[in-house]
């Protein structure tokens, strides 16, 4: 099957993030294990999801694992000119989709090339490990990077995960955590404000201090101008609570996120806050006993990547990849967690990240192509 063909098939199956991605999975394993590799499953504790790993060629050290994600971000509200999950061909040199580039198009070439891999004799392995749950929050990966790595007594040593980039190689991306933190205060009359603790008050001087925290970061000199913005971003994003404008808001909730650029650690920046916390707690517990705040992570962090150039993924990277220019991007993916457990990352994927998540998302069909010709040239120098 051509790269186009597969990606027609992969598009077709609707696995939002969140959802069970067995439909898909399943379709993979059956596609690998008819060309005759063997395959393993690792799924989730439900059994409703599973990530996907196999090794093409010698059980020995130093091989490269191709990465993706196999789910993908809602079309709701969106306005789409075709169907989000029948690949379009318009002929405009673009394929249509929800998905195309953000990424399954990379797992399209992956299996496309499949075939090729299992042809030649490849000296070093190629794997395949393709994850659930990506799009909210990077949740699959861990257990698939431990499975994998327990599973083979060879070691591999490099991961390329291939998110939309232009074909371009990626050396470092930031890390993102989210949180919900919700204030209790105390109810009463609007007029008695001074006699109570607002949560609504208390919550918005909460996301000044966030605010402020990162201009302090910035202050300091804790710049990466390899991104955009060049510095760790703390942002609020939603705000709840309060029942009427006259009466003092006893619940409060915001949700907000971390971005932190690689030399920043974002332990250190949600300790100081929770520091903070708790001074406020226990100022204010001296007006209302039963004041408190609490701070729930919506999903684990997702570590940044920051690959140096001297490593030997980027020299193999720029040896197959006619385009040299490294880069970085402001985005989270799972390389981070690839590159903390020990795997030499790098990120490089057809289609442009600008397509992501958006209505009428698409890949330009001479991504495809390039993506096609980096992997046959994997394929030439393992072999």
């Amino acid at each position: 099957m051509t790269a186009a063909k597969i990606l027609a098939k992969l598009i077709s199956f609707p696995i939002l993030g969140g959802e069970s991605n067995l439909s898909i999975i399943h379709w993979i394993q059956a596609y690998i294990e008819n060309i005759g590799i063997d395959t393993i499953l690792v799924p989730n504790e439900k059994g409703d999801k599973a990530s996907l790993h196999c090794r093409i060629g010698p059980a020995v050290d130093g091989g490269l694992v191709l990465s993706g994600h196999t789910d993908v971000v809602p079309v709701a509200g969106q306005h789409w000119k075709s169907d989000p999950f029948v690949l379009t061909d318009k002929q405009d040199g673009k394929l249509y989709g929800r998905g195309s580039c953000d990424m399954k198009g990379f797992l399209a070439c992956c299996l496309a090339m499949l075939p090729e891999f299992v042809k030649v004799d490849l000296k070093k392995p190629i794997y395949f490990a393709f994850s659930y749950d990506e799009e909210i929050g990077c949740l699959g990966a861990p257990a698939l990077i431990a499975h994998l790595r327990k599973h083979y007594t060879e070691t591999p040593k490099y991961a390329w995960i291939g998110e939309p980039s232009l074909m371009q190689p990626i050396v470092a991306h930031k890390g993102i955590c989210l949180f919900d933190t919700t204030v209790n205060g105390s109810a009463g009359h609007s007029s008695g404000i001074l006699k109570e603790v607002s949560a609504v008050h208390e919550a918005a001087r909460l996301i000044l201090w966030l605010e402020d925290k990162m201009k302090t970061l910035v202050a300091s000199g804790s710049i990466d101008n390899r991104f955009t913005p060049p510095h760790t971003s703390l942002h609020a994003g939603t705000i709840q609570g309060g029942v009427a404008a006259n009466v003092i808001a006893d619940k409060a909730r915001f949700s907000w996120d971390a971005r932190v650029i690689p030399k920043d650690n974002l332990e250190t920046i949600l300790l100081d806050f929770k520091n903070h916390c708790n001074q406020r707690t226990e100022e204010l517990k001296k007006i209302f006993p039963e004041f408190r705040i609490e701070i729930k992570e919506q999903h684990p962090p997702v570590p940044p990547l920051d690959t140096r150039k001297e490593m030997k993924i980027v020299e193999l990277m720029q040896k197959i990849n006619p385009n040299q220019q490294l880069g970085t991007v402001s985005y989270a993916a799972e390389a981070g967690q690839f590159s903390q457990a020990g795997f030499e990352s790098i990120v490089c994927g057809p289609g442009s990240i600008e397509q992501a998540h958006r209505a009428n998302e698409f890949i330009a069909k001479s991504e495809l192509e390039k993506c096609m010709r980096l992997l046959q040239n994997l394929c030439l120098e393992f072999s």
